[in-house]
């Protein structure tokens, strides 16, 4: 009978003791739940997981996406033959030139100005002073108004360049934060920063990425139209000048 009071006495023991132990090991796991943060590498999550350096990569490449947005818009509209080189205004020049009157001519690009206006005043301007002077003046009118043209192309490259750059940035600092995570965090909160912090370098990434893309896209799309749009320009500006080469001019 004794010999069964000890067993059960034992057994009473051993089974406190596992409980104990059991207890213990509840509450640490219930407080490195607690301490470690939520779950997830949502993009709020990323965005309050990079920190200051983060916020600020985020807000450079949301603006470089409305500038690439702007700048296609206003590609679209602006660097077109028909608004570039008016049919009406073309035909009124020509008229004006058969007639044989520069002045009433140089009086039509006034009236519509632009950059073919500005390239043939250019060029009547300084016809009193010899044909070549006026192509010289047409020359660098054309060099100028060529230039104006691009500059608008040419921030579509500045995006697409600067894009990947911030990205790759992103992609540096969260492989930073993630490999500082390994050496000074343990338990539940690793996996956790761990996420965030790859997830940071991946977002980055593909923001540059999904902005670079198509603004360099955009950018050799709209060079080559303002390429062919400048040289159908100066084919018509030369057309006028040889036309009043040869024609008598009635001042």
């Amino acid at each position: 009978m004794r010999k069964w009071l000890v067993v059960m006495l034992v057994a009473a023991s051993a089974s406190a003791v596992v409980g104990q132990e059991a207890e213990v090991v509840k509450s640490e796991a219930v407080q490195a739940a607690e301490d470690a943060p939520e779950e997830g590498s949502g993009f709020i999550d990323v965005v309050r997981g990079g920190g200051s350096l983060g916020m600020f990569l985020w807000l450079g490449l949301a603006g470089l996406s409305l500038a690439a947005g702007a700048l296609t818009v206003d590609s679209f509209l602006n660097i077109r033959a028909s608004k570039i080189i008016p049919k009406t205004l073309v035909s009124l020049v020509r008229e004006a030139i058969e007639d044989g009157s520069l002045r009433k001519a140089a009086q039509r690009c006034k009236d519509v100005p632009g950059p073919y206006s500005n390239i043939l005043l250019a060029g009547f301007e300084n016809f009193e002073d010899g044909f070549d002077t006026a192509q010289e003046a047409i020359g660098i009118a054309a060099d100028m108004e060529s230039e104006k043209m691009l500059q608008r192309v040419n921030y579509l490259n500045v995006v697409g360049n600067l894009a990947p750059m911030l990205g790759l940035l992103g992609t540096v600092q969260g492989m930073i934060l993630a490999f500082a995570t390994l050496g000074t965090t343990s338990g539940a909160a690793k996996n956790a920063l761990l996420a965030i912090n790859i997830s940071q370098a991946l977002y980055t990434t593909a923001a540059g990425l999904v902005i670079a893309v198509p603004a360099l896209g955009f950018y050799f799309f709209f060079r080559n139209r303002a390429a062919k749009v400048i040289l159908t320009m100066e084919g018509l500006v030369m057309e006028v000048m040889k036309g009043l080469k040869n024609g008598a001019s009635k001042v």
